[in-house]
């Protein structure tokens, strides 16, 4: 027997023993030898250096030492039993506690506006939310899942996509009728660049035209690692950026800022859930992902200019 379970398979054997007052009756009613009940007993009373039990050719009697035993031992097989049990429950039923990590700016607009109609649906599960945009370890993290966007370091993690994040170019209205609106790719260079300082490609950027495509090296102006703080400067006319369209798409609608080159496309992103196993994954974190899948469908909602609080995809 695994030695990790053997003193809870001793304490449980003893227990059953002094209940039944008997080694043959406890040995039916744990399915087992009477040979093994003895077996266990005589292991529980060595590691422990007292006798549980005094054996005549008539009774089975508990020793003081057995009787003292036996009321704590008794409580933590029904603790250890509701244990059980209550790890069982958290795997057909939606609860417990649910550490989530996500990238700030889509965290803060998207996700946390979410959480409301997530509440509602599944009460019994705490989210344990931390924005960050830096790529968090999740083990070390202790995540139980993790939403990324973009591209993804090869990993044994387990990816599932659920939404699509679009990139595009834009700027305040008044910063174009100062300096001009750019006509093709190469005129972004002499253009105020507002650049997001965790993009992997740096001050260069990269649309495309059909099978045309142009890159770009782009003279910043105001470096952030935030696309709020993008967002910002972009209301202040400060220069133009290339943002997530989960980032402007209600300004855009409502005419706050204006796209630049929208005949020129900017590489698609992927939104994923990461998780660190596709085995035994608890049914919260489950419910979690399957919620965000449904939530963040194409076309999302910011694809049409609309905020969360009306979303064209509401959670079923």
């Amino acid at each position: 027997m695994n030695n990790l379970h053997e003193p809870l398979h001793d304490l449980a054997v003893f227990a059953a023993v002094a209940e039944a007052e008997g080694f043959s009756r406890a040995a039916r009613r744990l399915s087992l030898s009477k040979a093994a009940v003895s077996t266990a007993v005589q292991r529980l009373e060595t590691r422990l250096g007292v006798r549980l039990f005094q054996r005549t050719t008539r009774k089975l009697h508990l020793t003081a030492a057995g009787a003292s035993a036996l009321p704590h031992i008794q409580r933590a097989l029904l603790a250890a039993r509701d244990a059980l049990q209550a790890a069982s429950e958290m795997q057909t039923s939606p609860r417990g506690v649910l550490r989530v990590n996500a990238p700030m700016s889509f965290g803060l607009l998207h996700l946390t506006p979410a959480l409301g109609a997530f509440a509602r649906a599944f009460p019994e599960i705490e989210v344990d939310l931390v924005l960050d945009d830096r790529v968090l370890d999740l083990v070390e993290g202790g995540f139980d899942l993790a939403l990324r966007i973009g591209a993804l370091a090869d990993s044994n993690l387990v990816v599932k996509r659920v939404g699509t994040s679009r990139n595009v170019i834009v700027a305040h209205p008044d910063y174009l009728s100062q300096v001009g609106t750019p006509e093709q790719p190469a005129d972004l260079a002499e253009h105020a660049a507002l650049l997001y300082s965790l993009s992997q490609s740096g001050p260069r950027w990269t649309l495309s035209r059909g099978s045309h495509s142009e890159t770009v090296r782009l003279k910043p102006r105001l470096t952030a690692n935030s696309s709020l703080a993008l967002h910002q400067a972009l209301l202040q006319g400060l220069g133009l950026a290339r943002v997530p369209l989960f980032v402007v798409g209600t300004d855009l609608k409502q005419g706050r800022l204006v796209r630049v080159l929208p005949e020129w496309q900017l590489p698609d992103q992927g939104i994923f859930t990461l998780q660190t196993t596709r085995e035994h994954v608890p049914v919260r974190t489950r419910a979690f992902q399957e919620f965000l899948s449904e939530r963040f469908r194409e076309p999302a909602y910011w694809e049409n200019g609309l905020g969360p609080e009306c979303s064209l995809n509401p959670p079923r």
